[in-house]
């Protein structure tokens, strides 16, 4: 397993996330954000807040 690194910078509903194959944002609430992941494919995740699970849809 090789070395990873992942950083989120939250400003307000946006988040960007800097990764080692770049650079997303997404958009929302705890338990619900839609976005752009870092290779360009967007995205709509549905979680529960606090427990680490959750459903993410790419389109």
């Amino acid at each position: 397993m090789g070395w990873s690194f992942r950083k989120s910078i939250t400003l307000g509903p946006l988040r960007v996330n800097l990764s080692k194959s770049g650079v997303g944002s997404s958009w929302g609430i705890p338990g619900f954000r839609v976005g752009v992941a870092a290779d360009g494919r967007k995205y709509l995740r549905i979680g529960f807040p606090g427990t680490g699970l959750c459903w993410t849809k790419y389109f």
